[in-house]
C-alpha cells in the first residue's frame, strides 16, 4: 500500500489535468443535441479503462447512450469488486447563474475547499468520483497490488432513470457477476467528518399537463369568464401539501417506515448547524414536514416537490395572452416500503380528482425507483469503514441521504448483490445546480481511499 500511495502522490497533478480534460466534453443524456457528446464521452472512459489496465474494454451500444465496460480478472478464487457509475451529466441550465462555463472547468478556493473545488458540470455528479475509481485502479495496476477482481460497468444514462441498465444487467448476468458493487455516486458529511451512505430515498417523477380552451386567448377579452391552467395548475399544486407541509394525497404515507425515536435520536448526533445551512443557501428559515428536524427531512421522510413549471407567454415584454396549457415536472422522494409505482398511481388518481371540470388533466410518469437501506455489518461495509478510517484518521459515521441512485435496488434484484456507497462529494458541492463543484481535496482523498477499501475487502472475504 505505500507504493501505492506513493504513485497517487507522484501522479496526482497529472490526475487532476486528466479529470478536466473529461469535463470538457458535455455528455448531457437528457438532449438527443448532445448524442455525439454522450458517445464520445464513453469512447473516453474507455480509453482511460484501457490506459489504467483493465482488459476486454468495450463500448456496449444500447437503445439509448452506450454503457461502458471493463475488467480485470485475476484469480478465480478472489473476490469480485463491481465499480458502477455514470458519465452522464444534467444539463447546465440555466447558464447565466454559472460564475465560469459549465463545461469549460477551473479551480478555486471556497470557504469549505480552501485547497480548490473543480467547478464544472459533472465535477462531483459524477464524472470526478468516477474518475476516483480509474485512477485508484490505474495505481493498484502499476504497483502490482491489486488485490481482487475488479469489474467496471459505466453508464450513460443515470440522469434520465438509466432507462437501459436493467436490460443490459439482465442480458449479461454471467459477465457482471460480483460479490459487491461499489459505488461513489454520494456524498460525506463534511471534510472532517466522514460518512459511508447507509439509505437512499427512491423516487416517483412525472410531468403533467393542464388544458383549458382550444388556444391561447386574449385576457381582456375572455378573463375571468374561462380557466386560466396556469392558475388552476398552481392552485392544484398548492393543495398537495397542508399548512403543516404534510403531502394530502389520500394513502402517500400508508407504507412510509416509522423511526424509533432512538434511531432518530442517533441520526440527529451527526454534525449539523442550522444557522450555517441557512447562510449557505441565502435563505432566513427553512420549511418542511412538521415535527422533523431538517436531517430527517431530507432523508428518512418522503418527499413532493416542483421541478419546473411552464405555460403561457415568457418572453421579453409584454403579452396580455390567457394560455391554452400549463404544465409542471413533480417528483416524490420515497422511503423504505413505498413502492414508486404505486405512488405514481396515487398522485395520477388523486391529481386528476382535484381538477375543476373547466380544465383536462394528463399525468405522464417518468422514471422512477425504489428506496434501499444497505447494512452495516458485511464485509463490503466494514472494508468501507476501515478504509475511510485510514485515509480520514477517524471512524466514518453511517448516513441515511435524500437522493435517489434507482439502480442500487436493481443490483440487488438482478445481481443479488448488494452496494457499498462510498462516495467523497459535499452535499454543498451544488450538484444539478449551476457551479456545480468538486473539492481537489476530496478528488484526491477517494483515490487514496479506494485502494484500502481494495485490500481490506479481500482480505475480509477471503479470511
Amino acid at each position: 500500500m505505500q507504493k501505492v500511495q506513493a504513485y497517487i502522490a507522484e501522479h496526482k497533478e497529472r490526475f487532476l489535468h486528466e479529470l478536466l480534460d473529461w469535463l470538457r466534453i458535455p455528455s448531457i443524456s437528457a438532449d438527443p443535441a448532445y448524442k455525439a457528446d454522450v458517445q464520445r464521452m464513453a469512447e473516453a472512459v474507455a480509453d482511460k479503462l484501457r490506459a489504467a489496465g483493465a482488459d476486454a474494454v468495450e463500448v456496449c451500444t444500447t437503445e439509448g447512450h452506450p454503457i461502458v465496460y471493463g475488467e480485470k480478472i485475476i484469480g478465480a478464487n478472489l473476490p469480485t469488486v463491481l465499480v458502477y457509475g455514470h458519465y452522464d451529466v444534467q444539463p447546465p441550465d440555466p447558464i447565466d447563474l454559472w460564475e465560469s462555463g459549465p463545461f469549460d472547468p477551473v479551480i478555486k478556493p471556497t470557504d469549505l475547499h480552501p485547497q480548490g473545488a473543480i467547478f464544472a458540470r459533472g465535477s462531483c455528479d459524477d464524472k470526478g468520483q468516477v474518475y476516483m475509481h480509474v485512477k485508484a485502479f490505474e495505481a493498484m495496476m502499476a504497483c502490482n497490488a491489486l488485490p481482487c477482481n475488479v469489474k467496471f460497468m459505466i453508464e450513460g444514462e443515470e440522469e434520465v432513470g438509466s432507462v437501459n441498465l436493467g436490460k443490459y444487467c439482465e442480458a449479461n448476468k454471467d459477465k457482471l457477476a460480483c460479490d459487491v458493487v461499489l459505488i461513489s455516486d454520494t456524498s460525506i458529511i463534511a471534510n472532517d467528518t466522514p460518512s459511508i451512505t447507509t439509505g437512499l430515498r427512491g423516487l416517483s417523477y412525472v410531468e403533467v399537463e393542464v388544458t383549458g380552451p382550444n388556444r391561447d386567448l386574449h385576457s381582456g377579452v375572455y378573463g375571468g369568464a374561462v380557466a386560466n391552467p396556469i392558475n388552476v395548475l398552481c392552485q392544484m399544486i398548492a393543495s398537495l401539501h397542508d399548512e403543516d407541509r404534510h403531502i394530502t394525497i389520500p394513502g402517500f404515507y400508508d407504507d412510509v417506515e416509522e423511526i424509533s425515536p432512538a434511531e432518530r435520536a442517533e441520526m440527529n448526533k451527526a454534525p449539523h448547524n442550522e444557522d450555517e445551512y441557512k447562510a449557505a443557501l441565502g435563505i432566513d428559515e427553512v420549511m418542511g414536514e412538521k415535527g422533523y428536524t431538517t436531517h430527517e427531512r431530507t432523508s428518512i421522510r418522503p418527499t413532493l416537490d416542483v421541478n419546473g413549471i411552464w405555460g403561457g407567454y415568457i418572453g421579453e415584454g409584454a403579452k396580455t395572452v390567457l394560455p391554452s396549457k400549463a404544465y409542471a415536472k413533480i417528483s416524490m422522494r420515497l422511503v423504505p416500503h413505498q413502492h414508486p409505482d404505486k405512488i405514481t398511481e396515487l398522485f395520477t388518481r388523486y391529481f386528476k380528482s382535484i381538477a375543476p371540470p373547466s380544465v383536462k388533466v394528463v399525468v405522464k410518469p417518468h422514471h422512477g425507483g425504489f428506496p434501499v437501506v444497505t447494512p452495516t455489518h458485511t464485509p463490503e461495509y466494514q472494508a468501507a469503514h476501515k478504509a475511510m478510517e485510514a485515509t480520514f484518521g477517524k471512524a466514518p459515521l453511517p448516513s441515511r441521504e435524500g437522493g435517489s441512485i434507482p439502480i442500487v435496488a436493481l443490483f440487488e434484484s438482478v445481481l443479488g448483490v448488494k452496494s457499498v456507497l462510498m462516495g467523497f462529494g459535499l452535499n454543498s458541492d451544488a450538484i444539478h445546480s449551476p457551479n456545480e463543484h468538486f473539492g481537489v481535496f476530496n478528488f484526491y482523498k477517494g483515490i487514496e481511499t479506494i485502494p484500502y477499501f481494495y485490500e481490506n475487502y479481500a482480505a475480509l472475504k477471503n479470511s
